[in-house]
């Protein structure tokens, strides 16, 4: 499939029932092996990968012997505290041999709730993928309540592609797509080769049946469908129990595309422009001219700062004679942008007592 094929940066929701025999409660480790070949191919071709890893709880559920019921809160959090360990060594163990790179991430919904940790959460994943690892990323069940929680890895994994700015995200579950009806009981039921927007029919199409170890039905995969194709990102869901899932797709297993209408970058400029901007930044003509040519707007360039803004937020940038140039999110609050106004790169440690941050020490 060319959306797998094309995608530069993927993010892979793995579900519990692919992970761990509902029979046993240990790993499929040949599953796992096999898909952490596919995910080397990604890799070797240029891809950055991020993979949202479900799993912890019903590995821990095995190996603290608990009841195959709906756990207390208390008791999943403990089956969570033990999978999780186990879980991220499977997969260090899995992705090592292909020479890649693997780091746990654990998130809360508050870490995109709230903008600061958005962003810190943000500035980790690009940097791990700058780093050539592949993240692997579950939610902090171990801590995270009911009133703080995304409840099911589909939502989450969208969250995370939207982070990220993905091309694709690959939904592998136990179902190979959205269908008209449930195929389970409907013998007419067909299934959506692709969706090219998300209508109330098609809302209407999701039913709730998962498995019994997964928690996300096919309206969870529609709400993450939502999001992610909102923000640029295609999505993909396919049956992916069998070994090699992403070769599958890519020699053309059945499958539900939901085609965005944007691409990544024109999403996100277009949320930025839709923003109020918390302040202005007015820039030099040499500054000016760097932006017009797609750089980043350094220190040395900016000549005036107005408002009182946060790390984060959207400002103006404008010229010193008035003329608007866009509008962009600022990575350094209005009291440290004044700090460091029309000073070197070099000097920001200095002057704030930290590093630069990400693109060139740049503001934007």
């Amino acid at each position: 499939m060319a959306a797998l094929t094309e995608a530069r940066r993927v993010v892979i929701k793995i579900g519990s029932a692919l992970l761990v025999d509902r029979n046993t409660g240990d790993l499929r480790r040949s599953w796992l092996d096999a898909i952490a070949e596919d995910i080397a191919a990604l890799k070797a071709r240029g891809a950055d990968v991020v993979l949202v890893s479900s799993g912890s709880i019903a590995l821990g559920r095995g190996i603290l012997q608990l009841p195959p019921t709906v756990l207390p809160l208390e008791q999943s959090q403990a089956a969570a505290a033990v999978g999780q360990i186990h879980l991220a060594r499977a997969w260090q163990e899995a992705l090592a041999p292909h020479g890649l790179t693997t780091a746990q991430v654990l998130v809360t919904l508050e870490d995109s709730a709230d903008r600061r940790r958005y962003l810190n959460s943000r500035a980790t994943l690009e940097t791990l993928l700058g780093f050539g690892a592949v993240p692997i990323v579950n939610e902090n069940d171990t801590v995270a309540t009911d009133e703080i929680r995304y409840g099911d890895n589909d939502r989450l994994a969208a969250q995370v592609a939207v982070t990220v700015g993905a091309d694709l995200l690959v939904l592998l579950s136990d179902v190979d797509g959205l269908y008209t009806g449930n195929p389970n009981s409907d013998p007419d039921a067909q299934r959506l080769e692709t969706v090219s927007e998300i209508t109330p029919e098609i809302e209407a199409m999701a039913g709730d049946a998962g498995s019994g170890l997964s928690k996300g039905g096919m309206k969870t995969k529609v709400m993450a469908a939502k999001t992610a194709t909102a923000s640029g990102c295609a999505m993909i869901i396919m049956h992916g129990a069998e070994l090699h899932p992403l070769q599958r797709l890519t020699d053309g297993a059945p499958s539900t595309l939901f085609t965005p209408h944007l691409d990544p970058h024109a999403a996100r400029k277009r949320w930025i422009a839709a923003m109020k901007p918390q302040g202005t930044l007015r820039v030099d003509e040499g500054a000016a001219q760097a932006l017009a040519s797609g750089k980043s707007l350094l220190p040395a360039g900016l000549r005036a700062v107005e408002g009182d803004f946060g790390r984060g937020e959207p400002v103006t940038i404008r010229t010193l004679n008035g003329l608007t140039l866009g509008q962009g999110l600022t990575r350094y609050t209005a009291s440290e942008a004044r700090a460091i106004a029309g000073h070197h790169s070099r000097d920001i440690e200095g002057i704030l007592g930290y590093p630069g941050r990400a693109r060139c020490d740049g503001f934007l």
